[in-house]
Order: structure tokens, then sequence, then C-alpha cells
């Protein structure tokens, strides 16, 4: 890479209508130098929409997007740069450098050798051609540019990285390294920008490498420290994380970074009150911060510490509407910002997907009309778990004659029998777990598969990078994630008409399929316990109307929780019972009880219990009260299994709908509401209405046997016959369009 940075001299000087696009251009050339590569880079653009010819903004917007590990686009603009000035062998260089990136290593030759006859002796084109020679796993150009040019750092970095890479001895590189630090050749500070562009390129132990040399050769360096610790966390060695980040904050306790970081090793610990500290004190240094909001969001309302929380979430709408921060999209489920909000989150996520070059696949092949349509189920869940209890019925009840089935799993494998009945639900059981990104995606091609169905969405576990590699020509959302992904490799999002009403498509880069009752699926095998413990057995009181809701806590709102406090009030002797997710959810909620003049005795709580022995206790529950804006989903159908009704408030988004989808396909739409006024007298009016309520439970008793709710033969034969709908566009050559089944 060229050793230019951007100033004035390389942005011309503005006349007349330029002067606005010169004046982006110089400020985004101070973010660049202070390495907001990402701020830079979206002024660079600003500035080319007014003068596109600018080669010099080229040339920097072009750096920044590499550093931003948006290769494509970095091509794209050093081109333009190339072409506005054919002699700059800078130009050149860099742009060889980006090529090489991408796998392109004749391109990339050919830029290279272009820079050297443009300038002989180019340092940074004899650097990338020894890269190239090192591609081969010959060292020895890189070994002979070192010797020769002992002053130039890159030839040296390339060297330690070509050394790693091709022996794997991280001493040997680290060696070239502190060699070259030791002459002035090459700065601790360069190699940790190196090791953070390998981390965002998915070079994890390049990365690793390159930080603990570069830490440890200038220790007084925070953000070296910071940037180690980070990518510990990212391999969750947790305690190493927290020591080294804390040398970060002993040399700067207002180090953002690092503090962010250490919010996420005890929020990975589900030391939420902790996380919640570093938090607040990334935020008290840097107010604009999206992670910090909404980390300090999601803590508290982990804990149901609401303090500041709403706050919050009102500025995390503010910034996400202005910024291209990358934030995972599932923490914003439960947070009250608009479905534009959620749409762009999840495109700038689905943007920030790493892959590499050379893991990237052919277009598939055409369609074979003469074997059954190839589905495949990609997850983590494949094991004692919501989503195996949901759809394990479905995955046996496939139409062999239409289908054949495959499950490609990187669950853990629990030895439960829920385990073995997925595994014997499936054609093919395919474990990926060991596998890399690029193992899994060759393999799923190699299999045929015509509809890879993706599970997780961006939950815990996923592993979006093998959707974005197209393994299958016709890629779907389903089930685990209720949200768009905002990705260019996702064709369709699986809902229904309540979830994903099509004036809602705006919403979704998706194309909504509709199934005929709800997107849900349900396992109508499965069991609810024998044995029913007693009310006293349930910490609950002997008499008296029992509120329930047995969603995580996080889910729990001020707004919600305020409702709840007044119908305690309204019913006298009336309980309500939660999930007890954690021991300091349940002193919060208490204290907030107490703050609304309420006995915090009458607030119980349930232990996580195994499924059958859950459903037996909801014998005790009166009624289920819902959430918002991120409703009851496996919940609610726990609920409405075991013939307890369930009040919701339907919002906009996925998640708040998801309760009213499954009332509606199991015969209750009575029980949404659309307003928390009106959700409030509902269920106050019913716990006042013993003979209302004792109809609503037998509707519901007689529905296990009739709704479209719990009929999982009819909701497989929906399902499939949306998959042959996808399947024959597919098949003539056609877009995927909306599909209502």
């Amino acid at each position: 890479m060229s050793k230019r940075h951007p100033a004035t001299a390389a942005f011309g000087t503005p006349a007349g209508g330029q002067m606005k696009s010169a004046q982006d251009a110089l400020r985004a050339g101070s973010l660049h130098q202070a390495g907001d590569h990402a701020g830079a880079a979206k002024l660079y653009a600003s500035s080319l929409k007014r003068d596109p010819r600018n080669a010099g903004v080229q040339h920097m917007h072009g750096l920044c997007l590499r550093q931003l590990g948006r290769l494509p686009e970095a091509k794209a603009s050093l081109r333009a740069a190339a072409t506005l000035r054919p002699q700059d062998a800078a130009i050149q260089a860099d742009l060889g450098t980006v090529l090489l990136q991408m796998g392109d290593t004749a391109a990339a030759q050919a830029a290279f050798e272009q820079a050297l006859k443009l300038q002989p002796g180019h340092a940074a084109a004899q650097v990338g051609l020894a890269r190239l020679a090192a591609h081969d796993g010959t060292l020895d150009a890189l070994r002979l540019a070192v010797a020769q040019q002992p002053a130039n750092g890159e030839a040296a970095l390339e060297l330690g990285c070509a050394i790693l890479a091709n022996d794997g001895d991280p001493d040997a590189a680290a060696e070239v390294w502190a060699q070259a630090f030791q002459r002035g050749a090459l700065s601790a500070e360069r190699m940790g920008l190196a090791g953070v562009n390998a981390y965002e390129q998915g070079r994890d132990r390049e990365s690793m490498a390159l930080l603990k040399v570069a830490s440890s050769l200038r220790p007084d360096i925070a953000a070296l420290h910071a940037n180690l610790g980070l990518l510990l966390l990212d391999k969750r060695r947790h305690k190493e994380a927290v020591e080294v980040l804390g040398k970060a904050l002993a040399i700067d306790p207002n180090h953002v970074g690092a503090l962010l970081n250490l919010g996420s090793v005890f929020v990975d610990g589900k030391r939420f009150a902790e996380a919640l500290t570093y938090y607040r004190r990334a935020i008290a240094a840097e107010p604009d911060n999206v992670v910090a909001r909404l980390g300090a969001a999601n803590a508290g309302r982990q804990i149901c510490q609401w303090r500041n929380v709403e706050a919050d979430e009102a500025e995390l709408g503010r910034l996400l509407a202005a910024t291209d921060m990358r934030i995972g999209p599932f923490i914003l489920l439960s947070s009250h910002v608009s479905t534009a909000v959620h749409l762009h989150a999840a495109r700038v996520w689905a943007r920030g997907v790493r892959l590499e070059q050379k893991d990237k696949l052919p277009p598939a092949p055409p369609a074979d009309p003469a074997r059954r349509i190839r589905i495949g189920y990609l997850s983590s869940d494949f094991h004692h778990h919501a989503t195996a209890f949901l759809a394990v019925e479905m995955f046996e009840r496939h139409d062999r004659a239409k289908f054949e089935v495959f499950a490609y799993s990187h669950s853990p494998d629990d030895k439960s029998a829920m385990r073995q009945r997925v595994i014997e639900a499936f054609d093919h059981f395919v474990e990926v777990g060991d596998m890399t990104n690029a193992e899994a995606a060759r393999r799923i091609r190699a299999d045929g598969i015509d509809i890879l169905v993706d599970l997780k969405g961006y939950t815990l576990g996923c592993r979006t990078e093998i959707m974005a590699l197209r393994p299958a020509p016709v890629q779907v959302n389903y089930l685990g994630y209720p949200g768009t992904m905002g990705a260019d490799f996702i064709d369709y999002i699986i809902g229904d008409r309540v979830v994903t009403p099509l004036d809602h498509a705006g919403d979704y880069d998706e194309k909504i399929v509709q199934l005929p009752g709800a997107y849900q699926p349900n396992d109508s095998r499965r069991a609810i316990a024998e044995s029913v413990p007693d009310r006293a057995a349930c910490g609950l009181p002997e008499s008296g109307f029992v509120f329930c809701c047995f969603n995580n806590t996080y889910k729990i709102t001020p707004a919600v929780f305020a409702v709840w406090m007044r119908l305690l009030e309204a019913v006298p002797g009336s309980v309500l019972w939660l999930f007890e997710a954690n021991a300091t959810a349940r002193d919060n909620l208490a204290y907030e009880a107490a703050s609304a003049g309420l006995d915090p005795e009458r607030i119980i709580f349930a232990p996580k219990l195994d499924l059958a022995d859950h459903l037996a206790r909801h014998a005790h529950a009166d009624l289920f009260l819902d959430t918002l804006p991120y409703n009851a989903h496996t919940t609610a159908s726990d609920a409405l299994w075991a013939g307890v009704p369930v009040v919701t408030c339907a919002g906009e988004s996925f998640a708040s709908r998801v309760a009213a989808s499954l009332l509606t396909a199991v015969g209750l739409p009575e029980l949404v509401t659309t307003s928390l006024a009106d959700y409030e007298a509902l269920a106050l009016a019913l716990a006042q209405d013993p003979a209302r309520l004792a109809a609503l439970k037998a509707r519901l008793a007689a529905a296990r046997a009739t709704a479209p709710l719990f009929d999982a033969a009819a909701y497989t034969a929906g399902i499939e016959t949306a998959y042959e709908r996808m399947h024959a566009l597919r098949s003539a050559g056609k877009a995927p369009e909306a599909i209502v089944v």
C-alpha cells in the first residue's frame, strides 16, 4: 500500500460549484488521518457525487473502503482514480494491493508491474510482487525485499504475515516484526492497524499475532491492548480479555473501545450489572456512541434496571438513522425503534459480513426437474432448544415423494431425546460445526440443495457467512429471527397475513411469503407432564387470580410493567407470576413493585424447568400477559397449548405481532389489542369476569384438536406449497416474488 496520506494537495483547488465537494474532501481527509475510515468514506462519497472526476478523492475513497473491508467498492474507486490519473504509480500500487486481497492475482500483478514501469523501485509495488510470490509458498522475494530495503516497514510486515501463512510459526513472524520495529522501519501502531484489518477480513490468527507483538513493543498505547482484548473476547477467552482490557484502561480510563469490550465480556458472562457500569462510562466519555447506548439499554433490560433505558432508546433511534454503525440487529428487536431503523441496522450488518474472495462460489447449476426438490435447513438449534420444539414435527411430516430434506447442523450434541428425534426427522443430517464457512457452503452446493433455509437469522450462534456465499439458488429467512436480514443473499422471509402483511413489504429486503395460518409451526406431540405441582410448590398463594408472563425479562419494559402493577392493584389478591431469568432482575422488579406502592411479595418467580414440567405448571395460571415491542413467541405457543389465554398488544414490527398471529390462528383474535390502554382494559375485564375467562379456556381446550395453530399436517402442506412456488420461479428463470399460500 502507498504511504501517501490524505492531504489538501491531493484534492486540487476548488472553483465554483466544487466548493462544497472540496469542503467534504478536506473534512474527509481529517477523519481519514484520525482513523475514522467509515466517517471519511461517507464524506469522500459525498464529495464524489459533486465531482466524480477528482482522482485524488477517488484514490483516498478507495483506500478508506479497503480499510473497511469493502473491497469491490474499493477496487471500483481505485480503478476510477487510475483512469483519471494513469501516470500515478501510487494509485496503481494501491489498486494492486486490493486486487491481491480479492484473490485476483493476475490483475494484481499487472497493476504492480504498471506501478514499477511508472516509477522504477516503487517500494509498495515491489512488496506487492513479493507477496504474490509468497502466495505460492516462496518467501525468497519478500526476504530479499527486506534485506535490500531495511527501512521498508511494509516489506517486513508482509514477510511476517507470509511466514505465518506458510510456515505457521508465530515466533518467527514476531521476530521479523520486532526487528523492523527496533530499526525504526515499522511502528507498533502500523502493526496494530494491520492486526485490525486482518481481524476485519477474517484472518484471526494473523490478527492475534500482530496485536500481541504490537502491544508488547508499545505497552503504553491503550488502543493496542483494547484491540487485542476485542479479539480475545471474540474467541471467548474472557479471562484473558478482562486482563488485557484492564491494561488499556490503566493507561486511558476513558478509552471507549476498552470500556465497550469489557461491557461485552460481562454481557457474555451474564454479569449484566457490571456490563452496565462499563457502558455508562463509555456514554459519559462519548455520548453519541451507538454501541454504548445499545449496550447500556440491553444490559439494563436484562436486569430490569430501567433508569435511562428509555432515554438510551430514544437516542438510539436518532443516532442509528444517521449512522452506518454496525450493531447486532437482534438486540434492537426489544427496543422501541421504528421498522425503518430495524431495516437500516440489518442492511448495515449484512454489508459487513466477511467473505474471502477465494471462498466465493460460482452460480448454481440449473434446476434438475428429474428429481425431488432438495430442502436444506441450517441451524445450531438441532437439540433441546425452542426452535427444535416448534419445528420437529414439520421436519418429520415433509412429503418425501416431493422433497428430500437435509439438516446442516452446527449444534452441540446434548444427547437429549429431542436431538435424537431431530436427527431421525431428516433424510440427511450433516454436521458442519467443524467445517469452515467455505467448506460448509461447498458441501451444501455439492449436495445440490435447491432451497436453503436459515433457521438462525441474526441470533446467537448464527453463521450468516455460509448463507452469504450463496450455496443454494434460493435462500430463505425462517422462524429463528423475527425480522428482515437486510441482505441481498436472502430471497424470502416466511411469515403470514398478521406478522408480515403485504403493505409492510417496505420493511423487508426479502420477498414476503404468507402461510395460510400462523408462520410458526407447532409440535402436536409436545408433552405436558401428568404430575402437576400444587400452588404452594410453585410459590403461589392458595387462592387469588394469577397473571403470568414467562417471557425472558429483557422483554419487559417500564410501560408494560406499569400496566401490570395497575392490574394487580385493581384485582385484590391477585399475583404476577414471572420467569426468573436472573437474581438481579428479580430484585429490581421487586423494587419497582414497591415503588409503585405494591407488596413485592405479590410477584412470584418461576425457576427454569424442563418443558413438560413447565407446561404442567401453567395449570395454575389464569391469564398470560404479553410484552411489547418484543412479544412472546414460543412462550405464547406454550401458554396456548397448555390452555392459558394470552392478551397481547400488536405493534408494527414482526417481533411485535407474533402473539397476534398465534391468537388469530388458534381462533381467539379478540384477545389482540393495538394500544396499551386497550390491552390493560381487556386484561382487567377478563380478570373480573370468571365466566368469560372460563369460556375462553374451553375454546382453547377444543382448539388443541382443531385449530390451524396446532395442525402440523396442514402447516407442513402450506409451507411445502410455498417451497414449490419458490422452486418453480427459480426453475423458470424468474426473480423472487411475494407468495401468498
